[in-house]
């Protein structure tokens, strides 16, 4: 059967790639959005530096995992004030800077968050009046949205969240540079590389897996597995960042194609009920999932053993990994019961997400030994 793989951003990777920032631009004019800390790392001071007059203005107060309650105010003021002049914005930071950048860029025709909100809840497809550039530059090796179009946006008020993908939202640049990785504490080192391995895991267990997903899937498994234990005992190794966040690139290029799956959809509730943070939501389920993914396709299964070796011993080595790590793999540890498991479990499968997933809804649901 035929396959196609499609990502249309141009990547820049390599430690001191962020200099590389003001022929990029190519004398357009840019917004920086990026995270609180980023100014007292001197970070934000750096790009002023590097752009000088092309860059006309500055979001720093982006906060973890964007609310509409948040986003609502700077959308608005994006789209009605002076910051709308600029005709590049630059995203600096994890997965949340580069989804607020992401729902800033495309205008609803009357500029206001709330009628691209109600566009989101409806489901329709929808052009953008105006759309902005995209230049993504992670600071995380994890979240993978520098070369994906999909931005979360949260909404806790209704326990909901959205996701914003369209054909606008592809990122025009991914610029990885290992080095702003660096004084990243050890809490998001972990979470970002155990969501970059998620991201790799959901591409290969999915329905809409190809041949070259799941080259970079299989590539991405391989490293995360043997860098990120090593990185936890020395944060500060530029080589490991550097390993990480090629590891982290490669799975973000394999669910660029495929999107995520089970773990990831059983994530959401877990993230709005529990305030489980999004890289150990989406981690702790996969030796489960990973049990029920064994067997549906024997296809499936090769690229499988390909990524974590004999399948009959997979399931007790990830569970192995990720708690060597300090991460608990049952639902138990975060004061889910059973019952709620098992509910979690089915409400997950019928999710977009969930739906991605090889596995039926037949399999009954079984934690990994």
């Amino acid at each position: 059967m035929p396959h196609e793989y499609f990502n249309p951003v141009r990547s820049v990777y390599g430690a001191g790639a962020l200099s590389s920032l003001p022929g990029l631009l190519a004398g357009r004019r840019a917004l920086l959005v990026t995270f609180p800390e980023a100014r007292q790392l001197g970070l934000v001071a750096r790009i002023e530096a590097l752009l000088g007059d092309q860059l006309v203005g500055v979001i720093d107060d982006v906060r973890p995992n964007p609310d509409v309650a948040e986003l609502a105010a700077l959308y608005d003021a994006f789209w009605s004030g002076g910051s709308a002049a600029a005709e590049v914005i630059i995203a600096v930071g994890g997965g949340s800077a580069i989804d607020t950048a992401k729902a800033l860029m495309v205008a609803t025709p009357s500029g206001r968050f709330a009628e691209l909100v109600a566009l989101l809840a409806s489901g329709a497809s929808f052009t953008p009046a105006q759309t902005k550039t995209l230049i993504a530059v992670p600071t995380t090796a994890g979240t993978g949205s520098e070369v994906t179009p999909w931005a979360t946006i949260w909404d806790r008020g209704a326990q909901k969240k959205y996701s914003l993908h369209l054909p606008e939202t592809w990122p025009s640049i991914a610029l990885i540079d290992p080095e702003l990785m660096l004084s990243l504490p050890a809490s998001v080192t972990l979470q970002s590389g155990l969501d970059a391995l998620s991201h790799a895991l959901e591409s290969i267990w999915n329905v809409n897996a190809n041949p070259v997903s799941d080259t970079f899937a299989v590539a991405a498994v391989h490293e995360i597995l043997d860098a990120l234990p090593q990185l936890m005992e020395r944060l500060d190794d530029a080589a490991l960042r550097g390993r990480m966040a090629l590891a982290a690139l490669k799975a973000g290029m394999a669910f660029s194609n495929t999107r995520t799956a089970l773990a990831h959809s059983i994530s959401y509730e877990m993230t709005l009920r529990y305030g489980l943070p999004h890289g150990i939501a989406c981690s702790f389920p996969l030796p489960m999932v990973l049990e029920r993914a064994i067997g549906q396709s024997p296809e499936r299964d090769a690229v499988l053993e390909r990524a974590l070796g004999r399948l009959d011993a997979a399931p007790g080595r990830l569970v192995r990994f990720i708690e060597t790590l300090g991460v608990r793999t049952r639902f138990a540890d975060y004061g889910v019961s059973d019952d709620q498991a098992q509910q979690m479990v089915a409400h997950a499968l019928t999710g977009a997400r969930g739906k991605n997933f090889i596995g039926t809804t037949t399999v009954p649901f079984k934690e990994a030994a």
